[in-house]
């Protein structure tokens, strides 16, 4: 009876403080004694259990590192593998899972179970390759354009800073977006940025700029950077669209300005249907600002895809787009309306639309010898291939190239391991010829080729840019044009999801791959054949074995098993798609901590996401809608603000980390010591903003 008082008395004095109680109504005094002993225990207290005259039934505990939660599923073992609720069914499943011959043969009611060898023969291989096909065919997803409803009157207020490119690239959008801002409402002021522009230099331009507004800051900006198509000057593999955007993204943070930053295309993307021409380069600067929407959400906007000509009902769209009352920020405007991306699942009807490629003759790899190049090299050897020629910039020197070539060819094939760097189109065009000339043309094209570097936007200088994006993009480039006139029977390219939803610290990896999707979609236009996909994490070596593949794990996209990517490759050359998506996603995860600073309007068709979001930030979201942020802080001495404010940056550090609880930080602990790297300052920078309402710096952590 007197527990509870005796805690609220002694919690005053000493909050770490355990009371416990030896007696309770209806409960066994034994037990209730032992349970008590084992919460003071618990608690730090010295227990002799031996003298207590109970024998403890001993129980192992996980090989792992114990870490005092409950990970092991509820829940029956049927259940969580999703077979029938029929407990006879479960029991024939479970006997064949096991080759249990005993067990089976009570339940079919065979005397001699000699005669169930062929049963378990067949169907064990039969039921476990099912299990793999239906868990692959759940990877599929594909980018959808969804109509959306138009804005019926658009105002636009303050000042917009319009940001175009020197010369005459964009000078017919440039005086036409102009006039549609000053007509709904807007004053503009004209950025012009140079090819050559460098990131101080812009923004010491845009402080001058913004200084002699009459506002404390623009209301927004608007990008037409990526409809300049030329070269850079000083890096003549980047062009000047995509290496502007990042130098603007920069700028615009090193110049302490706020306002959304919203970056329009034209034909970046691709509408089924409502079509325009489609120009890969400026898809670079769709994967820029998707990393951007992450890394700097409380200062983006969005994107936007033009039309092919300038037309008033298109600039009122635009405009209509800019005000973004509907959080939608991945849009596509054309004639017959507006569009909004989403991600959908590919129903496993459309999963086989037409025949599989069947591989035959010579089939080029690029960066054949690395671990995914190597996967899909064993599959084609087993597959029909009869040549493989394996290319990446150190041939037969690779890691592992030489013992890679005596395997396949010890698989019946013909292989050749060349050192050739695809970004050199010479290079690229001389093996080809020189293939040919053998008597062996090339039929078939896998472009695997690529590097994984990874740096947030801010710290990304334009040769890290060019870098990251030579051998993806470049590459590509140069494959489509040596085989333009070829007529052959597949075009594969290894694009990545980072170029479908972004990813922290993987600007140019997502420029790079978003660059990929934009080509086999031009190619497909030109009546070539191609098809991007967009693969998620990989066992088995690559990217998941390095610090980039940690943080995409613990943003929920599992390691999906190679052989079962391998065969997912297979089935996506069945699709009439030009681009596939080929993931491995656990949404309870990565929804949450992707929609966690900024609605994402992008997930929202994917069925278990609106459920997952709700459970998640429901109870948030209507405790924020209660009152403002400020108000935590307010009528408490300075010492409980501290502790507030403590708690507060725990629950957000925790967060970050994927921690469940903020009791794994230790408030005495530096956050480099708690596992955090960049990108993860960032995030968790964006976390407190959006909580407090500030506008903290991304250096704060």
């Amino acid at each position: 009876v007197l527990t509870g008082s005796v805690e609220e008395s002694v919690e005053a004095a000493d909050a770490s403080a355990v009371v416990l109680g030896t007696l309770r109504r209806d409960e066994d005094e034994q037990r209730r004694f032992t349970l008590a002993l084992a919460e003071a225990f618990t608690a730090g207290l010295a227990v002799q259990w031996p003298v207590s005259g109970r024998v403890a039934d001993v129980q192992d505990l996980p090989t792992y590192a114990f870490q005092r939660q409950r990970y092991w599923l509820d829940g029956s073992t049927a259940a969580a593998s999703g077979d029938a609720a029929d407990p006879e069914e479960s029991r024939f499943w479970a006997a064949v899972d096991g080759a249990d011959r005993g067990e089976l043969a009570d339940l079919l009611g065979v005397d001699d179970t000699s005669q169930l060898e062929g049963v378990i023969g067949l169907l064990g291989p039969w039921r476990r390759d099912s299990r793999e096909r239906s868990e692959a065919d759940a990877w599929h997803y594909r980018v959808d354009w969804k109509p959306v409803t138009e804005a019926q009157s658009v105002s636009l207020s303050g000042t917009w800073m319009l940001a175009v490119p020197d010369g005459d690239t964009a000078h017919p959008w440039a005086e036409a977006v102009e006039s549609a801002l000053s007509a709904a409402g807007a004053q503009v002021v004209r950025l012009t940025v140079e090819a050559d522009c460098d990131r101080d230099l812009l923004a010491r331009r845009i402080a001058e700029e913004v200084g002699t507004l009459d506002d404390a800051e623009p209301a927004g900006v608007l990008s037409l950077l990526a409809l300049d198509e030329t070269r850079r000057p000083d890096h003549r593999t980047l062009t000047a669209g995509p290496a502007g955007t990042l130098l603007l993204i920069q700028a615009l943070g090193d110049a302490a300005v706020g306002a959304p930053l919203w970056c329009a295309t034209r034909g970046a993307v691709q509408v089924p249907g409502a079509e325009t021409p489609i120009r890969p380069e400026q898809a670079q600067v769709w994967g820029l600002g998707l990393v951007a929407g992450l890394e700097h959400s409380d200062r983006w906007g969005g994107l936007i895809d033009l039309p092919e000509s300038v037309d008033p009902q298109t600039l009122r769209r635009l405009c209509g787009a800019l005000v973004g009352k509907q959080d939608e920020d991945q849009l596509a405007l054309r004639q017959s309306g507006v569009f909004a991306r989403r991600l959908a699942r590919v129903s496993r009807r459309r999963l086989h639309d037409r025949p599989e490629w069947q591989p035959r003759g010579t089939v080029l790899i690029t960066g054949g010898t690395g671990a995914v190049g190597g996967r899909f090299a064993r599959w084609l050897a087993a597959n029909g291939a009869e040549h493989l020629v394996l290319t990446s910039r150190q041939g037969r020197s690779a890691p592992g190239a030489r013992e890679l070539e005596s395997e396949l060819t010890a698989l019946g094939v013909r292989v050749t391991v060349e050192a050739c760097d695809v970004a050199d189109r010479d290079a690229l065009a001389e093996l080809v010829d020189r293939t040919a000339a053998d008597g062996e043309p090339i039929r078939a094209v896998i472009h695997a080729a690529g590097t994984t570097d990874s740096a947030p936007l801010a710290d990304t200088g334009l040769d890290l840019l060019a870098g990251l994006t030579s051998a993806k993009v470049r590459g590509a480039c140069h494959l489509d044009d040596v085989f333009r006139d070829t007529d052959l029977d597949a075009f594969i390219l290894f694009s990545s999801g980072a170029g479908i939803w972004g990813g922290g610290a993987q600007g140019a990896y997502a420029a790079a791959n978003a660059y990929l999707d934009a080509l086999a979609q031009h190619r497909r236009a030109r009546g070539r054949t191609a098809l991007s996909v967009a693969w998620g994490l990989w066992g088995g070596g690559g990217m998941a074995d390095g610090e980039v593949g940690e943080r995409i794990l613990s943003r929920g996209v599992r390691v999906m098993n190679p052989d079962q990517a391998v065969a997912a490759l297979a089935h996506a050359t069945a699709a009439d798609e030009t681009t596939r998506i080929v993931a491995d996603i656990d949404w309870e995860v990565f929804a949450p901590q992707f929609t966690a600073v900024r609605p994402s309007p992008l997930l929202s068709d994917i069925p278990e996401v609106g459920a997952v979001l709700e459970e998640a930030f429901g109870a948030a979201q209507g405790a924020a809608a209660g009152a403002a942020p400020s108000a935590l802080l307010d009528g408490l001495t300075e010492a409980d603000q501290y502790l507030v404010v403590l708690d507060l940056v725990r629950a957000q550090a925790a967060a970050a980390l994927g921690h469940s609880t903020p009791d794994p930080v230790d408030p005495d602990r530096a956050f480099r010591e708690l596992g955090f790297d960049s990108m993860m300052a960032v995030e968790l920078r964006n976390r407190l903003n959006a909580v407090t309402g500030l506008r903290l710096p991304s250096t704060v952590v």
